[in-house]
């Protein structure tokens, strides 16, 4: 009874020693916080090992987090995959289709949330600014230019190869009218006209001729065949010309003398507002103006720029991983932790791996403690 009396006290020593030894042991990790002097003379042992070696541990973590934890390629596996962009694709398509309300969401409303107010207003008093502008450029340039420096090339162009057709138009309602009833009566006039003003030889040639409507009989074809014959239809061809020749070249404020452009350009601006309808505009939704944008929106543009973001996530990941220069963000960062909150944070994750280690040690204790019982038996007998 007394052997194992012996044995078992000795096992609990040596217990009671593994595991207070393992305990402080695990204690001077973290503890003291703070070197500790008598005098000039610092205490062995402090501060502890942690707090000793912070500024080595601090870098150290940082280069664990960059090389092993939070890597370029970990990031790109993790999170820059085709399944995450297809959900981010998803995501972005339904906060775009729900908040920008293409379909039912009107213009005005757009222009609002833009913080865009008196759009209407804003947008006639441009329509007046870009009339004006353009009336007054036509106004000085009708000031110091010609019809022929106004015009356009091409309309002159167009013009001038009208010119034979409007000589026949002329020559052939001038032939219709001499062969009219009206025509043959005014010739009969024309001659009664200049018969009277020719007085006694007047007279003398209607004695001749017998009466003034057989002359005008006989002038009426004569006349007929004179607008009917080629060098009469080039003669006024070329008259209409020159004519045309010396209205290009005179100033244009001179044919224009008199004219007021003011209830022009008035004009000008109610037909625009008419056509544009601003105010009836603004109250229709962006699908109105542009049906498919619904469509190019989750077809188009959406995926493009999806597809963008990420192939430049791809290419800049290293260098932005470079440029933040995380290892040292985490360096300084466990640089400024306090000491307790260290051990805080490494007891919270190991806290029963540490309490473990210390029954171990006790459970090595008593086995020591056991063996040296047994051998000073041994010894003593």
């Amino acid at each position: 009874m007394q052997i194992v009396t012996t044995i078992l006290f000795m096992a609990l020593i040596g217990a009671l020693i593994g595991a207070f030894t393992n305990h402080i042991a695990i204690k001077m990790l973290f503890r003291p916080y703070e070197a500790k002097y008598i005098g000039n003379w610092r205490v062995p042992f402090t501060p502890g090992l942690i707090p000793k070696r912070r500024e080595e541990l601090a870098s150290q973590l940082g280069k664990l987090v960059i090389h092993y934890l939070l890597t370029p390629e970990l990031i790109e596996k993790r999170y820059l995959n085709g399944e995450v962009k297809n959900r981010i694709l998803l995501l972005v398509e339904k906060q775009v289709k729900d908040g920008l309300g293409l379909e039912s969401t009107t213009i005005d409303q757009w222009l609002k949330r833009a913080e865009i107010n008196d759009v209407e207003t804003k947008l006639k008093e441009i329509i007046d600014s870009q009339v004006d502008f353009q009336a007054l450029k036509l106004t000085t340039k009708v000031q110091t230019g010609s019809l022929g420096t106004v015009m356009p090339a091409d309309w002159l162009q167009k013009l001038e190869g009208r010119i034979p057709e409007l000589t026949d138009v002329i020559l052939g309602k001038g032939a219709d009218f001499v062969q009219s009833a009206e025509g043959k009566q005014t010739l009969k006039q024309l001659v009664d006209d200049f018969l009277a003003s020719k007085g006694t030889f007047g007279n003398m040639i209607l004695m001749m001729v017998g009466d003034s409507n057989s002359l005008a009989n006989k002038l009426q074809p004569e006349i007929t065949k004179f607008l009917e014959a080629p060098g009469t239809h080039q003669l006024i061809t070329n008259l209409i010309t020159s004519e045309w020749d010396r209205l290009k070249d005179r100033p244009l404020i001179e044919l224009l003398n008199g004219f007021d452009a003011e209830p022009v350009v008035k004009e000008v601006k109610a037909y625009v507002y008419d056509q544009l309808q601003l105010e009836q505009q603004l109250q229709k939704p962006v699908t109105h103006f542009f049906p498919t944008a619904t469509t190019v929106l989750s077809e188009s543009i959406l995926p493009k720029s999806v597809d963008y973001i990420f192939e430049r996530l791809h290419a800049e990941l290293p260098v932005l991983f470079e440029k933040l220069k995380l290892d040292q963000v985490v360096k300084e960062q466990v640089n400024t932790f306090p000491v307790s909150r260290l051990e805080e944070l490494v007891l919270g994750l190991s806290r029963r791996e540490f309490k473990m280690i210390t029954i171990l040690g006790g459970v090595l204790g008593g086995l020591i403690g056991i063996i040296q019982g047994i051998i000073a038996l041994v010894i003593n007998s």
